[in-house]
């Protein structure tokens, strides 16, 4: 796939920041509202029932993290992803932590039955679970898999009918047709608390410009791996590396992308 159609959609986001609207971990909130600012789209975080749903018929797209799920989040999940289905923006669903206790498989998979979802985006334990495969998380991380990524990754987006996307050393990127790996990226990425919501974020700012789910989360993960790489170079460990990768993403361009992508088809 040409480079250039990467760089196209983050050329996008800085040009129409988007309003994306969280309903994610308290954890790393404030993390989320910042990555999704130095991107150039706009952050939201609003939970509240009462207010779900309006706030997301306001917004361009929706990221439904459950890193710290509780009831009545849960509830505004789903207010939140009707509406936005109503609407017609993307919503992206981060299923932290599916398949270290019941309660967050079963809220999973209740959300896929209630919402429409355009990217599921997990790890590799995460999506094993859901796909039905092999596959241990340990607390929220990701502790193995059994079986081909790439290969799990397309069959659970065929079945299921939306963008799937497996982080891991490399990203796997399906929509069931087509696959795509991104190998930008740095080890780094995994010691920092908050990486993989913050990688939600991206790929619901860029899914918001898109009308290709598949392109548009190969963007995001690949803008967010040439800021890591950039980081780990000026970094002396996992909290200046963090601080880098914001400044660094801040600071990447079209041509960035369209120059440094390593982004390719199977």
């Amino acid at each position: 796939m040409d480079p250039t159609t990467f760089a196209a959609c983050f050329a996008r986001v800085k040009e129409d920041r988007p309003l994306i609207h969280h309903i994610t971990n308290n954890v790393t909130i404030n993390d989320c509202a910042n990555i999704t600012l130095c991107c150039g789209a706009a952050p939201v975080m609003a939970e509240a029932p009462e207010e779900a749903g309006e706030m997301a018929a306001l917004a361009d797209a929706l990221v439904l993290n459950i890193g710290t799920l509780n009831r009545t989040q849960v509830e505004a999940m789903v207010l939140a992803g009707k509406r936005a289905n109503k609407k017609g923006i993307p919503v992206i669903l981060d299923p932290v932590g599916a398949g270290a206790t019941h309660y967050r498989t079963a809220t999973v998979r209740s959300l896929m039955e209630k919402v429409e979802i355009a990217v599921l985006k997990g790890n590799a334990g995460e999506v094993g679970v859901l796909a039905g495969e092999e596959a241990t998380v340990r607390g929220v991380d990701s502790a193995g898999l059994a079986g081909d990524p790439a290969r799990i990754t397309s069959a659970f987006a065929d079945e299921c009918g939306f963008t799937v996307v497996m982080t891991g050393p490399e990203d796997v990127i399906s929509d069931g047709r087509r696959t795509l790996i991104v190998e930008n990226g740095h080890p780094w990425m995994e010691n920092l608390s908050g990486t993989g919501c913050m990688a939600a974020s991206l790929v619901g700012a860029f899914s918001a410009v898109s009308e290709d789910n598949l392109v548009a989360s190969a963007a995001a993960l690949s803008a967010f791996g040439i800021a890591a790489e950039r980081s780990a170079l000026k970094s002396s460990g996992p909290y200046s590396f963090r601080t880098c990768l914001f400044d660094e993403l801040a600071a990447l361009t079209p041509p960035d992308i369209r120059n440094h992508a390593r982004i390719r088809g199977i």
